[in-house]
């Protein structure tokens, strides 16, 4: 039984324009959990570190140790007394799976701690059940860019081919967007037309990632599910996405829930994409980090 271990988690982006809520991908910004078996007379205790760490609940409300809890009510044994540290890498409540990073994290632990009795799949499907979809969850514990579809069987994953000339670039806005806030203001029926075009969009989009054929990103990143009624939520959305297409990104999106947006670029345009998306932003009065990322092939890493 491991007495301590530490976990990598990456962020993700999830929808990619027409993937809503299935669609994600593992991007090179980390948050990571160290668990350590505790003096018995304690149940947790919980140390954050990192730029937001004073708005992270440290008590049993924590997002980590709910997984973790959950994996030991899994396996119906009781939770170890455990020392979870945190370093946050990751922004809270900007559409980049912060809480996906801390459900992995927590369920990750807790099988290494528990002599792993579950297989990847078995964590990943507790994964899914706590975050209530895939998107997010799925490409943080395996890593790269991942499409899933729920089957009679439980889940199919498919990794999705990302080529190599394609560059993320991620604008991170000052402000938060929640995803309860950004879930509400989608309708709860759509037209037979929107979900042929996002059928359609979804196809093209996952070959232009394979190829990083221009045109077919331009059209496959496309969305008439989410994006229509999430963007009116993020203050100069218009502008920046403007900004990004004229600097030479091939489009732009929400990146999960939002507010952060994610333009695909190529290496040659990709500093040009990063100013033009800052002062787009700070022309609105927004201040935003905007950077250069790599998808990221591992997913969450035990060390």
């Amino acid at each position: 039984m491991t007495e301590m271990t530490t976990i990598t988690v990456p962020a993700t982006t999830a929808n990619l324009g027409p993937g809503f809520d299935c669609l994600g991908a593992a991007l090179s910004q980390y948050n990571r959990f160290k668990f350590s078996i505790a003096d018995s007379a304690t149940e947790v205790k919980i140390i954050v570190t990192g730029k937001e760490a004073p708005r992270v609940n440290t008590d049993k409300s924590n997002l980590a140790y709910q997984a973790f809890v959950k994996l030991y009510e899994h396996i119906d044994q009781t939770p170890q007394s455990v020392l979870i540290e945190i370093d946050l890498g990751v922004p809270l409540a900007r559409g980049l799976g912060s809480s996906a990073t801390a459900i992995v994290g927590g369920l990750i632990g807790a099988n290494q701690l528990a002599g792993n009795p579950l297989s990847q799949t078995e964590v990943m499907n507790l994964a899914i059940a706590i975050e209530g979809h895939p998107d997010n969850v799925v490409p943080a514990l395996l890593g790269g860019c991942r499409l899933t579809a729920s089957t009679s069987r439980g889940w199919e994953i498919c990794d999705i081919p990302w080529h190599s000339d394609i560059v993320p670039v991620v604008a991170i806005p000052n402000f938060e967007l929640s995803t309860v806030e950004a879930r509400q203001v989608l309708p709860g029926e759509y037209s037979r037309a929107d979900a042929i075009f996002n059928s359609g969009h979804i196809g093209i989009l996952l070959r232009g990632l394979e190829t990083g054929r221009r045109e077919w990103l331009e059209t496959g990143m496309q969305d008439k599910i989410h994006q229509p009624y999430r963007k009116s939520l993020i203050k100069g959305y218009e502008n920046v996405r403007s900004a990004a297409l004229n600097a030479g990104a091939y489009e732009m999106v929400i990146s999960g829930a939002g507010p952060t947006l994610l333009a695909l670029t190529n290496s040659s345009v990709s500093s040009k994409v990063v100013v033009a998306m800052t002062d787009a932003w700070k022309n609105q009065g927004v201040i935003a980090e905007v950077k250069v990322l790599e998808i990221d092939t591992k997913g969450a890493v035990c060390s």
